[in-house]
């Protein structure tokens, strides 16, 4: 079975940081795009992140750019998202997907270019 399973989402604290993992069973992820989205209550899957497969070329939009850092691990078969200097509008469930192709291309930020989904993780910056 084809899954995927983001973890580390929690409450924490504006300025605060987490770090999300995406792990993968029934497939590998290596040469696979892998992207993180997030979508708050009322509002669009947003694209976060996006990682290459073949280089590990990173892509961010612009509401994290400088805070948040994409980072994959072929050897465990996991991507991490690092999330420093938190602040309240980040509050969201985060998913992470995976692509079989391994550019993110231009349009990374697409949720319909993705073909694997977790099932999210739930963020909560607040004080």
């Amino acid at each position: 079975q084809l899954q995927l399973v983001e973890s580390g989402g929690g409450l924490v604290q504006p300025g605060g940081s987490l770090k999300l993992s995406c792990a993968a069973s029934g497939f590998t992820l290596n040469y696979k795009a892998i992207g993180w989205f997030r979508q708050a209550p009322g509002k669009e899957r947003e694209g976060v992140s996006c990682i290459s497969g073949s280089f590990g070329i990173t892509y961010y939009s612009d509401s994290v750019q400088g805070r948040f850092t994409i980072s994959r691990d072929n050897a465990k078969n996991t991507v991490t998202l690092q999330m420093n200097s938190l602040k309240p509008e980040d509050t969201a469930v985060y998913y992470c997907a995976a692509d079989d192709a391994s550019r993110c291309g231009s349009n990374w930020y697409g949720p319909a270019k993705y073909d694997y989904w977790g099932q999210g993780t739930q963020v909560t910056v607040s004080s």
